[in-house]
């Protein structure tokens, strides 16, 4: 037990010590929010401040068509209106959506009233695309001038097409009600699958990476000397772990600080208001601790079986199918937290460690799927720390011979 915790401790120091760890801890977070930043901004402006020229031959029609786009302020759409319209007209119109002095023309064709049609004409598909509320506002227009036309007033046809908008709501286990916010979870969930699946990345091939470092410069030889490949092992999980614990715990500690400032505050209301549960704080690290245990002990077993760091990215596809698959499952989670998918993806071993946490962030999970989640963890831990470490007490005394599948088999024998 010595030399492990002195190997653990030699591991945590050395990474800790590093400028990697330093740039990384404060890079990291600033770079989440940075991303997260620019893509609200950029979505921001690329769906809003839309330039529209209408044309038509109903100018009334035209005319409640344009209210009803000037209404929407989210989408802050600048609308001209020409109606009726001339072939030189619309002409000249096209002409300016060619120049961009404009960004697309809305043509509607009422010459049939049981059959209105209507067509937007911009430079591409993907301007074309941004104009989600555009046809809600075209029908909406449509119904408010019929109505009008029927000889109902102008604030009876606002009445009867006044929006009304839906609060979502969550019940909890215990029977209490709280509000809940679409966008706000997902992007929660984004974070939570981020901070998780980065540093168990990052700290299990970093881990393999030395390995394939100590056994090339042959240190290995001398450390055996005073310590078993098992505690060695051991110690390596121990130190590099208590690393990424120790970067979770400063990013935990700035966002607490951060989380009680004015701007803090004014950022984490409204819309985008995101807010943590004491089970996600509690089981954060538990599912980091787990998923690194797992993820470095198979790639502990896999880097001494490498001669070079070349041959640890044959390996990659062991960490990058069950990532990305966490991470195109998170769209079914959202979808339907509760369904076969989810349920499955939060206790299959290779996936739970990423999809536990987002998924305690949309419903209540009950507690006998989280504890089962945690036991066929543990248990699958166990198993690939049984087979790595035979790989391992093998692996890091070989040189110069390709381990094959025949070849390993033998290591096990050996051990």
């Amino acid at each position: 037990m010595r030399n492990i915790l002195l190997i653990a401790k030699r591991e945590y120091l050395e990474q800790i010590r590093g400028r990697a760890f330093k740039i990384s801890t404060v890079a990291l977070p600033l770079l989440i929010a940075a991303l997260l930043a620019f893509t609200s901004y950029m979505g921001h402006k690329a769906n809003t401040g839309k330039h529209i020229a209408i044309v038509a031959e109903d100018a009334a029609l035209a005319a409640q068509v344009r209210q009803q786009m000037l209404d929407d302020k989210g989408a802050q759409y600048k609308v001209d209106v020409t109606a009726p319209a001339t072939s030189e007209q619309r002409d000249e119109l096209q002409r300016q959506v060619r120049v961009k002095a404009i960004d697309g023309v809305l043509a509607i064709d009422s010459s049939d009233p049981n059959k209105i049609t209507a067509t937007i004409t911009s430079l591409s598909v993907a301007d074309v695309s941004v104009y989600g509320g555009l046809q809600n506002a075209l029908n909406r227009g449509i119904i408010n001038e019929r109505m009008i036309a029927k000889g109902m007033s102008q604030a009876e046809a606002d009445a009867i097409l006044a929006k009304v908008s839906i609060d979502a709501l969550q019940l909890d286990k215990d029977g209490k009600i709280g509000k809940s916010n679409g966008a706000a979870t997902v992007i929660k969930a984004s974070i939570i699958l981020f901070m998780l699946s980065l540093p168990i990345m990052l700290y299990g091939l970093d881990m393999a990476r030395s390995i394939i470092e100590e056994k090339t410069s042959r240190i290995f030889e001398v450390m055996l000397a005073i310590a078993k490949p098992g505690d060695l092992l051991a110690g390596k999980l121990l130190g590099v772990g208590a690393v990424g614990l120790t970067q979770i715990a400063i990013w935990l500690t700035g966002a607490s600080i951060f989380m009680g400032t004015a701007l803090a505050a004014e950022l984490l209301t409204g819309d985008i208001a995101i807010r943590f549960s004491w089970q996600e704080g509690v089981f954060f690290p538990v599912y980091f601790i787990l998923g690194f245990a797992l993820f470095s002990a198979i790639f502990s077993g896999l880097a001494a079986t490498c001669e070079t760091a070349q041959d640890l990215q044959k390996f990659m596809v062991v960490l990058i199918v069950p990532l990305y698959t966490s991470m195109g499952l998170l769209a079914v989670m959202v979808k339907d937290p509760n369904s076969a998918w989810s349920i499955a993806a939060t206790l299959c071993p290779l996936t739970s460690p990423f999809t536990m946490l987002p998924r305690m962030g949309m419903a209540v999970v009950p507690f006998w799927q989280v504890a089962l989640s945690i036991i066929l963890l543990a248990l699958t831990i166990w198993g690939v720390l049984w087979f790595s470490s035979r790989l391992y007490r093998v692996g890091i005394l070989m040189y110069g011979k390709r381990a094959t599948l025949p070849e390993l088999l033998r290591w096990l024998r050996y051990s």
